[in-house]
């Protein structure tokens, strides 16, 4: 629960630092670029939740007989969850942010980087072999283009 409470601070702090627009592009285009990213990251985050239904946890343990997850966005990545925070918190970030949130979407992204490495490694354990097999061709954060990890 400690893991959930370091994001919950991190997403808290995107939200609440000073807005401010760094950049020099025109308004629009970060408005609409964040926006779009914002709507995607939580569709998919929609889809995530729906796929793992029942095995759905704040915390990177696997639920108990809670099977692997192969199918679905899980058969494309590994961490889709992960991946949609990371994906909304990015268009908020251009769609609002400083120099500041940009900071922390890198602290979320090492963040996530290191709860999935934890996760990856407890699933291992849990499922073995099925989850190697998996692993081999599913990427964790983005799809795997080319067979073999």
């Amino acid at each position: 629960w400690i893991l959930v409470g370091i994001q919950a601070v991190l997403l808290i702090m995107l939200l609440v630092l000073p807005w401010r627009r760094p950049l020099s592009w025109p308004l629009d285009v970060l408005d609409v670029l964040g926006l779009l990213l914002m709507i995607a990251g939580i569709a998919l985050l929609l889809i995530s939740f729906i796929s793992l239904g029942r095995a759905l946890t704040p915390t990177p343990l696997p639920v108990a007989g809670a099977g692997l997850r192969t199918r679905g966005i899980y058969g494309v990545i590994r961490h889709p969850i992960y991946v949609a925070v990371l994906i909304a918190a990015l268009g908020f970030t251009l769609a609002v942010g400083s120099v500041w949130q940009v900071v922390v979407w890198f602290a979320l992204l090492g963040f996530f980087l290191g709860k999935a490495f934890w996760e990856d490694r407890l699933l291992a354990e849990r499922h073995g072999v099925a989850w190697y097999d998996y692993a081999d061709h599913v990427g964790g954060f983005f799809p795997r283009v080319w067979g073999g990890r």
